[in-house]
């Protein structure tokens, strides 16, 4: 397995997220990963999807890894400021923060 820098995980679950919106979240995601360098190469950002984390509410949740940090009410907005800031810039958007490993 190629090296990475982080690694991502999206609830598609439809328990914290009726709408199923997490499904939308984890298709958008490879896009916004490839626009900022992150896709592939040693800095790339490894992506799964699971059905469910275990909060069942206030989805979609989207979680980094290694830092531990557990977005809510994840919007396709707040994916591309987490790709950009977080994954790629390694500022945690505390505002939109709802759990720290």
């Amino acid at each position: 397995m190629e090296p990475y820098s982080r690694h991502v995980l999206v609830c598609t679950g439809g328990f914290c997220s009726p709408d199923r919106g997490g499904r939308a979240l984890y298709a958008l995601l490879p896009t916004l990963l490839e626009r900022e360098g992150l896709l592939f190469g040693p800095h790339r950002v490894k992506r799964g999807e699971t059905p469910c984390l275990g909060v069942c509410s206030g989805g979609p949740i989207v979680v980094v890894y290694p830092e531990g940090v557990w977005y809510g009410a994840v919007t396709p907005e707040l994916l591309g400021r987490i790709v950009v800031e977080h994954l790629r810039d390694g500022r945690v958007i505390d505002e939109a923060v709802i759990h720290r490993l």
